[in-house]
């Protein structure tokens, strides 16, 4: 595991060495931000796939608006990305570039040109170096065990007071997946527009929200770890779903 004591540090580290997990399904290593919902209605996640066993690495930007759709803006094509796991929930779109940029080695800047201005202060909490320190000491066996993965959800709920948490569960394309994160930070403080539109203060939603078995935490998270979906089956897993006409122009209104 990454000993880095930043989140500069341990981004950084998993984008110099992505390590995947051994196996025959779907697997990704990287970092990113859980989940941070905002008192708008709007929830905003990031990914940043250093890694992983079906395509080149990748970046991502989730954006849930406050009537309740989920957009998404990918840097690869989407059968490669995250759309190929959540596209029958979410929209999408492809991305020239979504830019990453370290203002000191806890604040992280992430811009999409036109469309996005995001700016995130992140920390370490006692109950983060403690959900850190566990899941970066888990041996492979419980990484890869549904019933310890589920146990961890409930586990960090309180710790974290994120409300709903699943480690492992069906995305909305019917994959099954694991989700390990190794290192944890707590997003203290945040600023972001989208569309030229200020989403205002950070805070847990009345009502919390998620994608498939996917939550979104209440208080938004900062990590580095692992993920595995199920190998795709056409018998049994939903394809990704086309986008919408005109898409662009009206992901950038939301």
């Amino acid at each position: 595991m990454s000993t880095a004591s930043t989140p500069q540090a341990a981004a950084a580290d998993v984008t110099d060495r992505p390590r995947l997990p051994d196996g025959d399904d779907e697997r990704f290593t990287g970092f990113g931000v859980l989940g941070l919902t905002f008192r708008s209605g709007d929830c905003l996640a990031l990914r940043v796939m250093t890694g992983t066993s079906i395509g080149p690495a990748y970046r991502a930007v989730w954006h849930r608006a406050p009537a309740g759709d989920w957009h998404m803006f990918v840097t690869t094509d989407p059968e490669h990305s995250c759309p190929r796991y959540f596209s029958a929930a979410a929209t999408y779109e492809r991305v020239p570039e979504i830019d990453l940029s370290w203002t000191d080695p806890a604040r992280l800047q992430v811009r999409i040109v036109g469309v996005l201005d995001w700016n995130l202060l992140l920390r370490a909490t006692p109950a983060t170096r403690a959900m850190s320190a566990l899941g970066g000491a888990l041996p492979d066996a419980a990484r890869r065990s549904d019933p310890f993965l589920g146990a961890m959800g409930p586990m960090a709920r309180p710790m974290l007071r994120t409300g709903r948490m699943r480690m492992v569960g069906a995305a909305p394309n019917r994959q099954r997946f694991q989700v390990v994160p190794t290192r944890i930070w707590r997003v203290s403080a945040s600023t972001a527009r989208i569309g030229g539109r200020d989403l205002g203060p950070i805070g847990p939603l009345d009502r919390q929200i998620g994608l498939g078995d996917f939550w979104m935490p209440q208080r938004g998270l900062f990590y580095v770890g692992d993920a595995r979906f199920s190998a795709f089956d056409p018998a049994v897993h939903a394809a990704v779903a086309a986008p919408a006409d005109g898409l662009a122009g009206d992901a950038r209104q939301r």
